[in-house]
């Protein structure tokens, strides 16, 4: 079944911050989770990078009482735009951007790369979050079980890497897949795409690496429920997150 991202969802408090460094930085609550509990507002955020905040920005972040922050980008990209945040820890839970890369090398060796080919890569990418990534977010859910401070956890774009962790973190709350999926689509409603000079592929290519599409999320779930029974057997059998864990998660953030 396909979902129309535009669902109607929760709107009191803004689920997106509007900020202006941060455009798909947002709000992980109000979303009805296990025995028709709500997520809990401002304590679960997601995000693309937060290098470019104003200070503005960095006004409404400090109010929101963040201690911490989830860093999904690869090491170089980390390298390449770092960040400080006073008063807030970071950890850096590294996943390579394999798929960028990839179209590298196949553009370098001269092959044209059309959009349904990428469509096919991001799904490798998110079967790889799923089989090759699983220790990263198991230590982000070691987190979120250690106490409920708010928290932030993003990428570069805060769609992929971040959307995938997101989707994990409210499906272990009980919250229903499509709704999930919603939440997940939301990116192409809110994510400012970034001006890319001297762009060597086509800008429908471009086009499907910057936006997400039900599809890639689908394939991640997919491997879930093929190798691992559901959300429920991955969660136990890779991130450590069982029944006992879940209800713990349940108390920390549901309300």
């Amino acid at each position: 079944m396909r979902l129309a991202h535009n669902a109607p969802m929760s709107t009191h408090p803004d689920r997106s911050l509007k900020l202006s460094g941060a455009s798909n930085f947002r709000d992980l609550g109000g979303y009805t989770g296990a025995d028709a509990r709500p997520v809990r507002w401002r304590r679960l955020f997601r995000s693309d990078h937060l290098a470019a905040l104003t200070p503005q920005d960095a006004e409404v972040f400090s109010a929101l009482g963040v201690t911490r922050v989830f860093d999904f980008r690869g090491v170089e990209e980390r390298a390449a735009v770092p960040y400080d945040l006073p008063g807030v820890a970071q950890h850096s839970l590294p996943i390579e951007p394999t798929v960028v890369q990839r179209m590298k090398d196949l553009l370098e060796a001269g092959q044209t790369v059309t959009p349904e080919h990428t469509v096919e890569l991001m799904q490798e990418t998110y079967r790889a979050f799923v089989h090759d990534n699983a220790a990263r977010f198991a230590v982000l859910f070691q987190h979120l079980l250690d106490r409920d401070e708010p928290l932030v956890f993003h990428c570069t774009a805060g769609k992929d890497r971040t959307g995938f962790a997101a989707a994990l973190i409210l499906l272990a709350l009980d919250v229903p897949r499509e709704v999930v999926m919603r939440d997940y689509l939301l990116t192409n409603d809110l994510y400012r795409m970034p001006v890319v000079p001297d762009a060597r592929a086509p800008r429908e290519v471009l086009n499907v690496l910057w936006r997400v599409q039900q599809e890639f999320l689908d394939a991640a779930l997919h491997a879930v429920d093929t190798d691992y029974g559901g959300v429920r057997g991955y969660l136990a059998r890779e991130l450590g997150v069982g029944e006992a864990e879940r209800q713990r998660l349940a108390a920390l953030y549901l309300a």
